[in-house]
C-alpha cells in the first residue's frame, strides 16, 4: 500500500505510545511501516532532499502536531511520549486524529497559526484549509510550506532552549547578540558577560565595537508557564544605574506580561523585552544553533536576455 500522510499516521501512532513508554523517532517509524504492511522498498524510500525517509519524516511531523496540541511530550531531543491529554483521547477511541481533530486544543491552533501572514488568512485557515492547498500556486505552496517548517523549527529551539542550562543560555544570548552586531566579539561579549552576574544584570555588551556605549542584558530561562512580571522588569531597569546604561535587552524564554510591557512604554530607559517564540527565529535569522540542510532555488526566465 502507499505511505501514508502524516496525518493518517496520527492516531496509530498515538496508539503506539499508549504503553507510557519512550520511543525514538526511527523506533516508531519502524513500528508505523509495519503497522500498515509497508514494503522494504517503502520503508527505505528517501525524501526528494535524500535526508531520511519518507515514512520517518511523517511520524516526525505527525509527532509535532499531536505535540502542539498537548497529545505527546517529547522529554528529550529525539523522543517522545504519550500523555494524559492522548490518554483519554485514545479512550474517546476517535476514528481518526487530523489538523481538523487538533482544532479543539488553543495550544494547536497557536502553532499552526504562527505561519499566517495576516488577520484574515487566520480567520479563514480552519475552513479553507483543504480549499487553500488546491488553489494555491506552487510559489504560494512553497513559501506556506517553509512558513511550517520555520514554525516548527523555532518551536524546537526553543525546546532545546529550556533544556539546556542557564550557562549554556547565557552563551546563546550572547553569540545571538554578536551575531546581530552587538557586543564586538564572541570573546569579549562573553567576558563581559561571565563578569557581570549579579545585581540583576546577566551581562553588558557594547553597542558597538568601540565600547562608546553599552547595553545591559537580563535573561530568564524560564518556563511558559511562568510569565515575567513588572517587578522583575522594573528592578532590571533600576539596575542599570551602575552601568550608567541607558539601553537595555531583557530576554527570556517564557513570556512577559502586559504590565511587564506597559511599564516599558513609560520608563525612561529604553529596553527591548525579547520572549515566547522570538528568541528561537533570531537564532534562526541569524544561524546561531541551526544549520541549512536543504537549499531551493526558485528561477524565472530573463526577459531581458531575450530582447533582441
Amino acid at each position: 500500500m502507499a505511505i501514508p500522510d502524516y496525518q493518517t499516521v496520527m492516531l496509530p501512532l498515538l496508539r503506539v505510545l499508549a504503553d507510557n513508554n519512550e520511543y525514538k523517532i526511527h523506533e516508531a517509524a519502524e513500528l508505523i511501516a509495519d503497522k500498515f504492511g509497508l514494503t522494504d522498498e517503502e520503508k527505505e524510500e528517501l525524501l526528494p532532499s535524500g535526508q531520511g525517509t519518507v515514512i520517518r519524516s511523517r511520524v516526525g511531523w505527525a509527532k509535532t502536531y499531536m505535540k502542539n496540541a498537548g497529545l505527546v511530550q517529547q522529554p528529550k531531543r529525539g523522543v517522545m511520549k504519550i500523555t494524559e491529554e492522548g490518554l483519554k483521547v485514545l479512550r474517546e477511541q476517535p476514528e481518526k486524529i487530523g489538523n481538523t481533530f487538533l482544532e479543539r486544543y488553543p495550544s494547536y491552533i497557536a502553532f499552526r497559526d504562527k505561519g499566517l501572514k495576516n488577520r484574515k488568512a487566520r480567520a479563514k485557515a480552519s475552513t479553507e484549509e483543504v480549499v487553500a492547498i488546491e488553489t494555491q500556486t506552487p510559489e504560494e505552496l512553497l513559501e506556506s510550506s517553509h512558513d511550517a517548517l520555520r514554525s516548527a523549527l523555532a518551536d524546537e529551539l526553543l525546546e532545546q532552549l529550556h533544556g539546556s542550562s542557564w550557562k549554556f543560555f547565557e552563551k546563546i544570548v550572547v553569540e545571538v547578540l554578536v551575531a546581530m552586531g552587538y557586543g564586538g566579539s564572541i570573546e569579549d561579549a562573553g567576558q563581559a558577560m561571565c563578569k557581570s552576574n549579579d545585581g540583576g544584570i546577566d551581562g553588558v555588551i557594547k553597542e558597538d565595537r568601540l565600547g562608546l556605549d553599552v547595553v545591559v542584558v537580563q535573561a530568564k530561562q524560564w518556563k511558559e508557564e511562568r510569565s515575567v512580571g513588572r517587578p522583575e522588569v522594573q528592578g532590571f531597569a533600576g539596575s542599570m544605574e551602575p552601568y550608567r546604561a541607558r539601553k537595555g535587552v531583557f530576554i527570556t524564554t517564557s513570556t512577559f506580561s502586559k504590565l511587564a510591557c506597559d511599564y516599558v512604554k513609560e520608563c525612561e530607559r529604553k529596553i527591548v523585552l525579547i520572549d515566547g517564540t522570538a528568541p528561537a527565529n533570531y537564532m534562526i535569522d541569524f544561524d546561531v544553533g541551526v544549520t541549512t540542510y536543504k537549499t531551493y532555488m526558485v528561477k524565472r526566465v530573463d526577459s531581458d536576455f531575450f530582447e533582441e
